[in-house]
């Protein structure tokens, strides 16, 4: 209760500055982490380079305080992910979420109806929880998949995955994952971390501490390719797919309609492999978001 108010707090004083002050663009917000960064700025740079103009609030806070923001018009646009919807509207034992394009259509027709917030249209990249192999270990072991590491693991090979307690636990993660694919890691092959920071996982499996090769992971986790790590292909789909997706206040994009032109493209060109990689740029290699973000929608000729 406390944490509520405190949240609906902090919404009310941005919407006052909002609304006392006067926007001096579109407002433009984000998470609070590397990729709400990373996505936020890619907005900014994108909308300024096209003569639109913007209000930078970008890593305003965590997912409860944006959500409130932009539903209360205290901010027109932030980045976030189509799993999401599961947690927003209470629907988090309906399988479609697993779905890419049914999770797409079912959060963007919800957001709309409730929130007049639209949806554009989401990345390829799926930031969703996943299993990382040791890159060395995953060639030479021909381990691309999960289907491959559930060969491996009932092959007797060689497996220790660090993972947190919920990853561990929690039936929607590991348990998940070993009763589609059909293995079972023993407490052996576990090495449990009371937190659920995958910076900490990736990093055992990637020095090989306690015989760890394996390891919990995000889908677009910024030190993946950094620490020589590969997520494995979640052929099946058990997890709820978490597709990058920029979302806009309905009065703000039918009063600029050039917004989704401009930003679905960009969107389009996010895979899985390019997140990782920007994301390292900024969390491994210590750069600025706005240059990075900058910097690549030049190189893909997305702006001038």
């Amino acid at each position: 209760m406390k944490f509520s108010k405190i949240i609906i707090a902090m919404t009310a004083l941005l919407t006052m500055a909002y609304t006392s002050a006067g926007a001096e663009g579109v407002v433009v917000a984000s998470k609070i982490d590397t990729e709400g960064a990373l996505l936020g700025n890619m907005i900014i740079v994108a909308l300024e380079a096209s003569g639109i103009p913007v209000e930078d609030k970008t890593e305003l806070g965590p997912t409860p305080m944006v959500r409130k923001a932009i539903s209360s018009g205290a901010i027109d646009i932030y980045p976030d992910y189509t799993g999401n919807g599961a947690f927003f509207f209470s629907l988090a034992e309906d399988p479609l979420w697993k779905d890419a394009g049914k999770g797409y259509e079912k959060v963007r027709a919800l957001d709309l109806e409730k929130n007049n917030v639209v949806w554009l249209k989401p990345a390829p990249a799926d930031n969703t929880w996943a299993i990382a192999a040791r890159g060395d270990v995953a060639k030479a072991n021909n381990i691309v998949t999960l289907e491959d590491f559930a060969r491996y693991v009932n092959s007797g090979g060689e497996v220790k995955v660090a993972g947190s307690e919920e990853f561990v636990n929690s039936p929607a993660a590991l348990p998940s994952f070993q009763k589609a694919y059909g293995f079972t890691l023993t407490k052996e092959q576990l090495l449990t971390l009371s937190g659920g920071n995958t910076a900490q996982t990736e990093k055992a499996a990637a020095q090989g501490t306690n015989g760890v090769n394996f390891a919990m992971a995000y889908g677009t986790d910024g030190q993946l390719a950094a620490l020589g790590l590969v997520v494995l292909e979640d052929t099946k789909g058990v997890q709820p797919v978490y597709a990058p997706s920029a979302l806009v206040r309905k009065p703000i994009l039918d009063a600029n309609p050039e917004i989704r032109d401009i930003l679905e493209p960009i969107f389009a060109t996010l895979d899985r492999v390019t997140l990782q990689t920007l994301n390292a740029k900024i969390q491994v290699e210590g750069r600025d978001a706005r240059k990075v973000a900058a910097q690549y929608l030049k190189d893909k000729g997305l702006i001038k």
